[in-house]
């Protein structure tokens, strides 16, 4: 016989923020447990990390004037003058050639630092004022290979009074002692500490570093940018934990800049300085030269005169070849920045051929004086160009020396470095914040996604959902956890003579309340049934079957009736215990044949009630329940009793209850509060209906007043009676 099921109704997609609200509501002590957990958690790191602090210093790049032959550019020189632009100089700032040079000053090479316990260890030591702290001015080991040069020491203080320690290998093997402020050696190693704060035990490590790997360091820590854009005033700031220290990196790497920008445009100035002197003697040579060749033409033809047309052609002549001359120095100059196929370099070729032009159209004219005229107007040009061309040289080689000996760069200074006083790092309270807002929402995350991922039946309507009646919502009742606890301790379960029975000690009970309700509705319900034979069964273990069996059978023998309560779970059945009787004699005895029926009778403590124990444990109770002493039981108890409870393992372990099942009237079915799913009992109800079983009703067990619940379930009333005196 099969139970006709019900519609279901399909889940909603709609979410019910009610619900939600109701499911942290629940759960808000495990909210702000973990909310509280998170705060201190978040307390701990503010206090024990480590401060950081920030020195800062500004920097002015000024506008770059060209100098040496570049001044000798005029216009053009515009076209070939560069500037370098911040983002240049910040790379200059952060190169090794910079930074290498601190490195050095600081014997950033050497890297020491105190051992504490880990994670809280320094954070206490800073905070109980014991920080032990130590300056390292040398330290020098021998060349041994790549991994002796990276071995990392220890150094040990063993008497803090008079400031003495030992530098100890990775085997604890002593290298060398000594006292601070004293340069001590031994096997190779050289160490001069300066100064030392530490107690006596403390111990630091100590270990070499590559020059490059202190060079990252640095850059790690070092920041540069522009203020602005495209003011030429440069930020930079450097953090660490010991504020002096940083200040004076920060110091010195700003004066290694400064200090390589003079020395860079005082290199500019005496490259064009020994360029024009190189030059200085071969045109005074010339000139010379020149001069006599002119004389001596003079004397031999008698101090011939230029006329009018050759003095012009002289004048325009001699400019030509300053022209030119010019640009030879300019192009000496740029064929360092550019190649030949740069415009700028280009401009310059062209005007070098059209100056060679005109210089020929001039010469062609020139022939056609006399010869005398030519050969004076020649070598008078001579003279006068390279006249010009040294005068030249010479002043620029008197402007040049000025300029290096006036050099101060284009970079300033505007601010030394300076550190804050309050740490930058850690910001204590938006770390307390975020601690604080990161353990809520992991708790608020955790608790939605259990309840996604778990989702136990809390209410009758979703077990009505399937088509199953719920008898009995059976509320949660404290008292009966501690019979519980009592049962499980090994102390009580020796104490057989005593009554462990809810419906007993707490007849007012809201829970043994609704199990009168339960008795109340299967009394309709088994009208039509084939016996008076109820079997108690559920989809898993631990959920109270065992604990509805056993106050069912007490609530119901109250009313008078002969009630026989029989624990068919021979393999871990416990109701002896409930009832303060021992499992000898129980049904599995029966079964096998061992004893008759009238001697598993056990008259309990509780009146009109008996109970049939488990027995001892078979090693087959799937076939003893099969045997036709079991139907004989069931008949006989039929016959001799008003009501026959049998509770039985769950049908999701064992097929026992299937066998059960078969023989009793009504089949009832336990599930528990938040527990049991809807997947669980459907599958459950499956199994019964696949041996033709129909599950008469439910009973929702252990149920809570849950937030997540409102509205949803049934309210449960304690009224209280006081007899009055007489």
């Amino acid at each position: 016989m099969t139970q006709t099921s019900k519609t279901v109704a399909a889940p909603s997609d709609e979410i019910d923020l009610s619900k939600l609200i109701g499911i942290l509501f629940d759960a808000k002590w495990l909210l702000v447990a973990v909310t509280f957990a998170s705060a201190l958690v978040g307390v701990a790191i503010a206090l024990l990390s480590t401060p950081i602090y920030k020195a800062d210093a500004l920097i002015q790049i000024e506008e770059k004037s060209s100098g040496g032959i570049s001044a000798m550019v005029g216009d053009m020189g515009e076209l070939f003058s560069q500037e370098s632009s911040a983002t240049t100089e910040i790379e200059i700032i952060k190169s090794r050639m910079i930074l290498g040079d601190t490195v050095d000053k600081f014997n950033l090479t050497t890297v020491v630092s105190a051992d504490y316990m880990p994670l809280i260890g320094k954070g206490l030591a800073r905070l109980s004022g014991q920080a032990a702290y130590i300056q390292i001015s040398r330290y020098e080991q021998p060349k041994q290979g790549y991994i002796a040069a990276n071995a990392v020491n220890k150094i040990i203080v063993t008497d803090a009074q008079q400031q003495h320690y030992k530098l100890v290998d990775q085997h604890g093997q002593t290298l060398l002692s000594g006292r601070v402020g004293e340069l001590a050696k031994g096997q190779g190693y050289q160490l001069f500490i300066s100064a030392l704060t530490a107690q006596t035990g403390n111990e630091f490590s100590i270990h070499k570093q590559s020059k490059l790997e202190a060079i990252q360091w640095l850059k790690q820590h070092l920041s540069v940018s522009e203020r602005g854009k495209q003011t030429g005033i440069l930020a930079l700031s450097f953090t660490g934990e010991n504020r002096l220290l940083i200040t004076a990196i920060l110091n010195d790497i700003a004066e290694n800049y400064f200090l390589q920008n003079v020395e860079r445009n005082s290199a500019e100035a005496e490259k064009s300085l020994t360029f024009l002197q190189g030059h200085l003697p071969d045109i005074q040579s010339q000139l010379t030269g020149a001069e006599d060749s002119l004389n001596n033409y003079r004397q031999e033809n008698e101090s011939v005169d230029l006329g009018l047309e050759a003095e012009s052609a002289l004048k325009v002549m001699v400019e030509l070849e300053a022209q030119l001359n010019e640009l030879t120095f300019k192009e000496s100059e740029i064929s360092q920045r550019f190649t030949k196929d740069h415009p700028a370099y280009r401009a310059l070729l062209d005007k070098r051929q059209t100056l060679l032009g005109e210089k020929e159209r001039l010469n062609k004219e020139i022939q056609k004086l006399p010869k005398t005229q030519r050969e004076v107007l020649s070598l008078t040009r001579d003279v006068e160009v390279n006249q010009q061309i040294y005068i030249q040289l010479l002043n620029k080689v008197q402007e040049l020396n000025i300029i290096k000996a006036g050099t101060v760069g284009n970079v300033r200074i505007l601010d030394n470095a300076e550190s804050y006083a309050k740490p930058v790092k850690p910001k204590k309270a938006l770390i307390v914040i975020l601690a604080t807002l990161l353990g809520s929402m992991l708790s608020v995350a955790y608790v939605l996604i259990r309840a996604a991922l778990h989702k136990g039946v809390e209410t009758p309507e979703e077990i009505e959902q399937l088509g199953l009646s719920v008898y009995a919502s059976v509320p949660k009742s404290q008292m009966q956890s501690k019979i519980a606890e009592a049962l499980n301790n090994k102390r009580t379960k020796r104490r057989s003579s005593e009554l462990q029975l809810l419906a007993e000690t707490n007849a007012a009970d809201l829970s043994i309340e609704a199990l009168r309700g339960l008795r109340t509705s299967l009394h309709f319900a088994m009208l039509e049934a084939k016996n008076n034979v109820v079997m108690i069964s559920g989809p898993a273990p631990s959920i109270g079957k065992s604990f509805v069996s056993s106050n069912f059978a007490a609530v119901t023998a109250k009313t008078g009736q002969k009630i026989l309560l029989i624990d068919a779970d021979m393999r871990k059945g416990y109701l002896q215990q409930c009832f303060g009787e021992t499992w000898e004699n129980g049904l599995s005895d029966y079964l096998s044949g061992k004893i008759s029926i009238e001697q598993t009778i056990k008259h309990t403590q509780v009146e009109n009630l008996d109970l049939i124990t488990r027995g001892r444990v078979p090693p087959n109770p799937s076939e003893l329940l099969m045997h036709s002493r079991f139907k004989s039981l069931v008949e006989w108890a039929n016959q001799h009793y008003d009501l026959v409870i049998i509770d039985t393992p769950p049908i999701l372990a064992v097929t026992d209850p299937n066998i059960v099942g078969a023989i009793a009237g009504t089949t009832l079915m336990v599930t528990r509060f938040g527990q049991n799913t809807v997947k669980e009992i459907e599958f459950a109800r499956s199994r019964f209906a696949q041996n033709g079983i129909e599950i008469k009703g439910v009973i929702l067990n252990a149920t809570e007043k849950k937030a997540s619940s409102y509205g949803h379930g049934y309210g449960y009333y304690n009224y209280n009676y006081v007899t009055e005196g007489k």
